[in-house]
């Protein structure tokens, strides 16, 4: 895939693991938008997100650094950093170096997983990660489902507007899933957090079958994009599911992929075996849509059929507030051009 002209350093909440991954007293490894970070668990559970080097002189932390009760000891020479990325012990002196700070990132822990705030402009969170039970206000949760499966893809060649735009794709269902093509019934990108609803349906017998008749089902899903990182979805019809979805960039060309799929409990229909069965073809199928983004240029302006303009148009417009430059160019170009200018970004 060409580079994207796309910015690889959009604003929003991004998935950066599963919360079961980084256990107390864990410190884990990771590099996203370009910075080498570390997510640490304390005694009392709380996860921290921060830069991954001491301050002191510059060892990474994620290499011999370990969890002493609400903090975390550099293995170099044992300075001990909080929670919100201060020093708050010199192990050799007798106070703290209060001028010196480790940046720290908002974090959330939802959907089994963690998500990380990122902006270069360093604002706050301005919208909530998408709960993929309780935003769907129907009462379930996840005792009611099967255990869930999960697809992790490391550094594959992804922007997540991409993978946000097939939201509003109906014509690629029959051409990349065999399905038929989705008929949308909700486009909402009226806030930070958007909504979008479809269903497919599905014909059953007819003259090719023993059955006499055709019958329809139908298969309906909502789903709630969290900015350009998040999306939950909800299905139901002809199967009970939930899934999440997270894109977060590492580099200016790569992004790592993960995607968590449900299966609603029923004794009746289908055992624990059979749920395994179908949350793997919803992950297969999301596996189809991979090979395609990673292989996508992206085309500004795109050819669209007419039908395609409303759905395409809505979401390019509301990707733009989460890039920079309100825009969606590269960041480090942004950067580089107020840098010249005499501003800041």
């Amino acid at each position: 895939m060409p580079k994207p002209p796309l910015s690889m350093k959009p604003t929003g909440w991004f998935q950066v693991g599963w919360s079961d991954e980084i256990g107390v007293g864990d410190v884990h490894r990771m590099t996203y938008f370009g910075e080498e970070l570390i997510a640490w668990r304390a005694e009392s559970g709380r996860l921290t997100v921060m830069n991954a080097f001491c301050e002191h002189l510059g060892a990474h932390l994620g290499f011999g650094g370990r969890v002493v009760g609400e903090v975390l000891q550099c293995g170099f020479h044992g300075w001990q950093w909080s929670q919100e990325g201060r020093n708050v012990c010199i192990p050799y002196q007798n106070r703290p170096n209060r001028g010196r700070r480790i940046r720290t990132y908002p974090v959330v822990e939802r959907n089994e997983s963690v998500y990380v705030w990122h902006d270069v402009a360093g604002r706050e969170p301005y919208f909530d990660v998408p709960d993929v039970f309780a935003d769907f206000n129907d009462g379930r949760n996840p005792d009611e489902f099967h255990r869930p499966r999960r697809l992790y893809r490391e550094r594959l060649e992804i922007h997540p507007q991409y993978v946000q735009e097939n939201g509003v794709d109906f014509a690629h269902f029959k051409y990349v899933h065999g399905t038929p093509e989705a008929v949308f019934t909700r486009h909402d990108f009226a806030e930070p957090v958007s909504f979008v609803d479809f269903r497919l349906a599905f014909a059953f017998g007819g003259a090719d079958s023993d059955d006499a008749e055709t019958e329809v089902a139908e298969s309906c899903v909502e789903a709630i994009n969290g900015g350009l990182g998040v999306t939950v979805t909800k299905s139901y019809g002809l199967l009970e599911g939930r899934t999440v979805q997270g894109i977060t960039p590492v580099d200016d060309c790569t992004s790592d992929v993960r995607f968590t799929a449900y299966i609603g409990r029923d004794d009746d229909a289908y055992s624990e075996a059979d749920a395994q069965v179908f949350g793997q073809e919803v992950i297969r199928q999301f596996e189809q849509d991979i090979v395609i983004w990673q292989h996508q240029r992206y085309s500004d302006p795109p050819a669209l059929a007419t039908a395609e303009h409303a759905g395409f148009t809505a979401i390019r417009q509301w990707a733009k507030q989460f890039y920079p430059d309100g825009i969606g160019g590269s960041a480090a170009e942004v950067y580089a051009a107020s840098q010249a200018a005499g501003g800041t970004q």
